[in-house]
Order: structure tokens, then sequence, then C-alpha cells
């Protein structure tokens, strides 16, 4: 069943076809290298990037995915790209682009797209290869690094066993073994009680305060923590280890493309004159208001960029385990 086609969508391809109603095979360049035509429309054609475009727009890959036109994803895409075309068509054929409400939501699109499109052209120079190391390396000579542990634990529900459970430690019982064996902390307990590399900032307060002063090979505990009573043995304590150029990646890429489209927009706003003509909003007595630590909301597209997290957030701990770090 094909889906029905958003309004938007048709508006977008009112706009394309208005800007290149006369195109046809053979006349002007292709849109972009190496590209094809996969299908005409009345004379009209459609390009194998329109369908890739299409298919980013509606989520089906993400942008710089392949889409292999032989796929069922690519023919399925493509007939909705058709039925865009052949609608806009029997639009432009009734003149509906002359009508007025028409014609100001097209200019609208066309506003949109022109946007988006330099947007793009500004970030595809500015984020490359260069930038993303220059930042990184910057960042580690910057970034404060401290220690982390690697540790095992078992943790049981009163201080009897626990207490029962040091002594059988301490007579030469495995930890390992007795973690998998008596341990009630289902994130660890079948690896041995392994915790992995961890700092004490993303444990626990229990935690921190037991294993502050701790040494490796030193079994410490119990300690009542959130999750039960706890015993930890320290395995290993060495400096933090610096994130990896392809684990921050990501973010780099984030912040370098938010700072370009930021600057662009500052130095537009600059040299033009801008008028608000309608009132700021009015703060509504006892509505709830936005705390300054809020969730990020989701990556918008690139013309409404979302602020960069300028260090990641270390991951929490769950009930008594720390995500293991390599």
């Amino acid at each position: 069943m094909k889906r029905l086609v958003p309004g938007c969508l048709l508006l977008a391809s009112v706009v394309l076809l208005l800007s290149a109603c006369n195109a046809r095979v053979g006349t002007g360049g292709k849109p972009e290298p190496g590209d094809k035509v996969v299908a005409k429309v009345g004379g009209d054609v459609i390009w194998a990037s329109d369908v890739k475009r299409e298919a980013v727009a509606q989520g089906v890959i993400t942008e710089g995915e392949p889409l292999d036109p032989a796929s069922t994803q690519f023919r399925s895409t493509l007939d909705e790209v058709i039925d865009q075309k052949l609608l806009a068509r029997e639009a432009l054929r009734m003149k509906l682009d002359k009508d007025p409400r028409a014609a100001r939501r097209i200019e609208t699109a066309r506003e949109k797209v022109l946007g988006d499109v330099l947007v793009e052209g500004r970030v595809d120079r500015a984020v490359n290869e260069t930038a993303v190391r220059t930042l990184y390396s910057e960042q580690q000579r910057l970034a404060k690094t401290g220690e982390e542990l690697r540790a095992r634990q078992i943790v049981v529900a009163t201080q009897a066993e626990a207490d029962s459970i040091r002594k059988l430690l301490v007579a030469g019982a495995s930890f390992d073994a007795v973690a998998m064996q008596k341990s009630i902390d289902q994130n660890t307990r079948f690896n041995g009680g392994d915790l992995g590399y961890f700092t004490l900032d993303a444990m626990p307060e229990a935690y921190s305060v037991a294993l502050k002063a701790a040494k490796a090979g030193e079994v410490i505990g119990p300690f009542e923590t959130p999750a039960g009573f706890t015993i930890v043995k320290i395995e290993d304590r060495r400096p933090e280890q610096p994130i990896s150029l392809d684990e921050a990646r990501p973010q780099i890429v984030r912040f370098l493309t938010y700072d370009e489209i930021r600057t662009l927009l500052a130095k537009l706003r600059a040299a033009t004159k801008v008028d608000i003509l309608v009132k700021p909003p009015v703060a509504v007595p006892g509505a709830a208001k936005e705390p300054a630590n809020a969730a990020p909301a989701p990556a918008p597209a690139p013309s409404q960029p979302a602020p960069p997290v300028a260090n990641p957030p270390r991951a929490p701990a769950a009930t008594a385990a720390a995500k293991p770090t390599h």
C-alpha cells in the first residue's frame, strides 16, 4: 500500500518543478557526479539522487548511507517520488501555483530548501578531517584526567551474609567464583562481579567513600550501597584513559556543525535589520520552568542546530555496576 504524500513534500515537488519545469534528458548537467536518470514522468526527469534525498527525508536511510537502485527500498521510494511528481504536475496544470495561499507556501518551502543547501555547503567545507583532528587535539591538551579503577564486587542482601562471605574470601575462596554463586547484582554476577574500569565519580557515593584510598589487590567491605551490602576487590588503578578520536568524533562533528551555523547566522543577523513585530511571550505565574540542565531535544535539521555539550556526561552506574570502558 502506498503512503499518502504529505503536503510539505508535495510543496517541495512543486518548488522543484517550478525551478526546472523545462528540464529534459540531455539538458543541463547531472545534479551530482555519477548521478543517473531512474525515471521520467511526462518528460520530467527523476534522478537517483532525488530518490536518495527522499529516502533520507523519510528516515529510510541516513545521510551518506548508500541506497542500491536494485533494492526494494529504492523502488518503493521511487514510486513515492513519482507520485509527488504526478501530483505537482497536475497542480501546475490547474494553475494552483498562482493561488496566493499556495504561492506563499511554495515560497516558504523554497526558502527552506535554499537555506538548507547553503548550510550544507558551509558545513561540508568547514567540517573536515583536519578540523576534527585539530579540535580533538586541543581538547586532549586541555582535558584534566583523573584516576580509574578496575574492580569486582559481590552484593548481598544482609550484613550477616556479607560478613560470612568476607570470611570465605579471607580463607582463600576465589572472589570470582563466590560472586557467581552469591551475588544478587545481575549486571555483574555472571562475569565474576567484574565492574570493568570506572571512575569514582561515576559510582554511588558509598563506593567513592569506601574505595577512595583502596590499593590494587585489596578487598574492601562489606559496606552498604543502594543495591545491598557490597564487598569489592580492587584489581587495578591507573590514570584515566582519554577518549579515542573515533569515540569523540560524533560529538566533535556536532559541535563543529553547530559552531559553523551559529557563526553564519550571527554574521547574517549583524548585516541585516530584523524587526520583530510581536510582543515577547508573557510569563505565566506558577507555570513550570524548563530546568537549565534539561535533556536536549532530538537533533533537529541543519537549519535549527541544537547546542553541543562541552563535555560528554559520564555513564551513570546502574544499581551497583558501572559501564566498563576499554
